[in-house]
């Protein structure tokens, strides 16, 4: 293998491509084939169920005639009934331990497994309990993702940028976790406990108190709705993807009151002070049942010791029977806020884990469920009262009639309103969809877009995110135009967020593609490329989002890319990102014009798609910051190797080599390239070309740094 210095890596777009503009990017994602978990319709009630018996066993071999369902406690006439099996509760084997230098498994829709949204309620947890959330997340992380999850790790005040794509990459997850920080204006302290007041002295000193506490109360209130909204934005991502979705809550949890408990029966009085959390709970129950998301909860300040006292409490103008019932109060106060973790759980046929300090086993037990029965029925003319106008609150109730004791998870509930009536009073306008599309934590694919987003640096410019993003020219709509021309216009929607959920950067415009003849053909047929290089201002994880309308259609296309941009003045050996692209297998350059090359060459070789047959040459490019000098020579003393990957399974190892200094200008810029011909046996799949460097100059020991890129080979 042999390397030659090359300029730090630029934006190249390949002829089988054309630039158009400077604008955002976006990443690809499939569309999710329809999947009927939970339906509301006029004609079909369809909903999902687990039982079990009295030891927690599942049951598996109920047969219609043995279960009842009521809708507002009148018996239905079951029409559809289906046990589905989850696959995931016979894997039991776990992914290996964290390895930073192994590239993540990129995941095919057919391959997922479990989709699992991991909600951080940072708005109601301690400080205590952030940091034991914050290991138990690791752990699983480390030691419990399986092959085929999709996993997302989402804080409540994170804000839109705080919604990670769903992925199997660990280190965009140990990114998001690493985020997860105390929020000092939220629900709780520094301990998950109640902190007892210092009485307020006088005459009015119990009224003034009392006060206080039914302040903070509608504060808790208020921050409460925080956390439900964050919650409901997450359902209605989760509605875009297939099959039966786990969304997880860690919380220290939030109370409702003794009216709100009523809620159960749906006998609630309108005037009650908590009457927002409360509504916001019954959408919550109504949305979660049409997106097929079930809510598990797990409380994190079960994941402490509950004290006698803490540093928060102010005991020296107490008498002590002040202190025994404020002790008391606090209790009863802890207690309460399981009851909003339980309803939700409840409601939505979750499981709620309490009373234990092991939040990865907790979350292994709530992952772990074999299957669920799907049972439909046909429901009468009230319950979708369209004379009327009224869509009430319908309760569902499910009975099992073989003999023992059975336990029931599922829905209790739903707003008698059908699920097209749903979507349309959301579809809202153009602008609407294109921001729901852009802040979706899963993209949307009504426009197949591909982002590529590469690191690197220079030394007058400094960071960048080099991006390279390919649009299918065919799902936009064309206006003929004389003399063979063709435009279509469409609008562009691009943010980058920080670490923290802020907005650095964003764009918004109309733009339009004017192609004729063959060109026109082309872009039907290759589509298109945006150019994009956006200025990094400091290091950290990163989010591209863009999205992409088609006016014509209303077709949208959206995704998003992680970048991890490393501080370089920390001078650690890092790498920038690969640049990938196929060497063509026609003719040689020079029996070719440039004409040939726009029109003929395989747009599937480019850099932005990265589509290769087995046997083809593929050729790589990077640079290497940071490489320190030897001693003895004052010169690098770098080792490279390139492996090729399927899923965590290296399927070529090439050899380590020492790396070739060939004089250049900047020896803290080291620019490498490369190629390999793909092996002629290598099955259709996807797959990542991984670079590993290994500096040899180092006294005590030597330090390695990796990077990798994706690719698939194709028929």
């Amino acid at each position: 293998m042999n390397f030659e210095y090359l300029r730090p890596i630029a934006v190249i777009l390949l002829a089988a491509t054309l630039s158009v503009g400077q604008q955002p990017s976006p990443t690809p994602r499939p569309s999710p084939a329809p999947d009927d978990v939970v339906r509301i319709t006029t004609n079909l009630v369809q909903v999902d169920a687990v039982v079990t018996d009295g030891n927690e066993k599942a049951v598996t071999d109920l047969k219609p005639e043995e279960i009842e369902i009521y809708e507002d406690n009148r018996s239905q006439k079951i029409t559809n009934f289906a046990y589905v099996r989850n696959d995931a509760g016979s894997r039991t084997q776990p992914q290996s331990a964290t390895n930073r230098n192994a590239p993540p498994v990129r995941l095919l829709p057919q391959d997922v497994r479990r989709t699992i949204a991991l909600v951080v309620d940072d708005l109601g947890l301690s400080f205590q309990s952030i940091s034991q959330v914050r290991s138990g997340l690791k752990k699983f992380v480390d030691s419990q993702m399986q092959d085929g999850d999709l996993v997302a790790i989402i804080r409540t005040s994170g804000g839109i940028g705080a919604l990670q794509q769903f992925t199997a990459d660990k280190r965009q997850l140990y990114a998001a976790i690493e985020q997860i920080r105390w929020y000092a204006a939220g629900r709780s302290g520094a301990s998950p406990w109640t902190a007892i007041k210092p009485a307020t002295p006088g005459r009015f000193g119990e009224e003034l108190d009392a006060k206080s506490d039914e302040l903070d109360q509608f504060r808790d209130d208020v921050l409460a709705v925080g956390t439900l909204g964050a919650i409901r934005y997450v359902i209605t991502g989760l509605r875009e993807l297939p099959g039966r979705k786990s969304l997880l809550l860690i919380s220290d949890g939030f109370r409702i009151t003794a009216e709100e408990k009523i809620t159960r029966t749906m006998e609630l009085s309108t005037t009650s002070r908590s009457d927002r959390t409360l509504q916001r709970l019954h959408q919550l129950v109504d949305e979660a049942s049409r997106a097929s998301v079930v809510i598990d909860t797990i409380n994190a300040a079960s994941l402490q010791t509950s004290p006698v006292m803490t540093a928060e409490d102010a005991i020296g103008s107490r008498s002590s029977d002040q202190l025994v019932q404020s002790m008391i109060d606090r209790s009863f106060t802890n207690s309460d806020r399981q009851t909003g973790l339980d309803y939700l759980a409840q409601q939505t046929g979750g499981i709620a884990v309490r009373s234990t300090n092991d939040l990865a086993g907790g979350i292994k037990r709530i992952m772990t469920q074999p299957g669920y029965y799907l049972i439909g029925y046909r429901p009468n003319d009230a319950t979708f009262d369209l004379r009327t106008g009224r869509r009430t609150f319908h309760h569902l109730t499910l009975k099992v009639k073989r003999p023992g004791k059975f336990n029931v998870r599922m829905r209790t509930g739903f707003f008698g309103i059908t699920d097209n009536e749903a979507a349309s009073a959301t579809s809202g306008s153009a602008r609407d969809q294109i921001v729901r599309a852009l802040v979706s934590p899963f993209g949307s694919a009504g426009v197949p877009v591909k982002l590529t987003s590469l690191f690197a640096n220079d030394a007058n410019g400094g960071s960048v995110m080099r991006s390279l993003l390919h649009v299918d020219g065919s799902a936009l709509t064309f206006s003929d135009e004389p003399d063979d021309w063709h435009q279509a216009q469409f609008d562009v929607v691009g943010v980058t967020f920080g670490a923290d959920g802020t907005i650095l950067d964003q764009v918004s415009r109309v733009d339009r593609l004017r192609v004729r003849g063959e060109a026109y053909r082309y872009v039907l047929k290759a589509g298109f490329v945006y150019v994009l290089v956006v200025p990094v201002k400091k290091p950290g994880p990163y989010q591209l989002r863009v999205a992409i309308r088609d006016q014509s259609s209303g077709r949208i296309g959206a995704s998003s890319e992680f970048v991890e941009v490393p501080d370089l003045k920390k001078h650690r050996l890092e790498l920038s990102g690969v640049f990938l692209n196929g060497a063509s297998t026609e003719n040689s350059r020079s029996e070719r014009t440039e004409r040939d090359d726009a029109l003929n060459v395989d747009p599937a070789n480019s850099a932005a798609v990265r589509n290769f047959r087995a046997g083809q040459t593929i050729r790589y490019s990077y640079v290497i910051y940071n490489a320190r000098l030897d001693h003895a020579t004052g010169q690098p003393n770098l080792q490279v190797q390139m492996r090729i990957l399927r899923g965590s399974e290296a399927v070529f190892t090439g050899r380590v080599q020492p790396f070739i200094l060939n004089n250049p200008p900047d020896i803290t810029r080291l620019s490498a390239a490369s190629s390999i011909r793909l092996g002629a046996d290598l099955s259709p799949g996807e797959y990542a070309l991984q670079v590993i460097v290994t500096d040899l100059a180092q006294p005590t020991k030597p330090i390695q740094a990796s990077q990798w890129i994706d690719f698939e080979i194709v028929k």
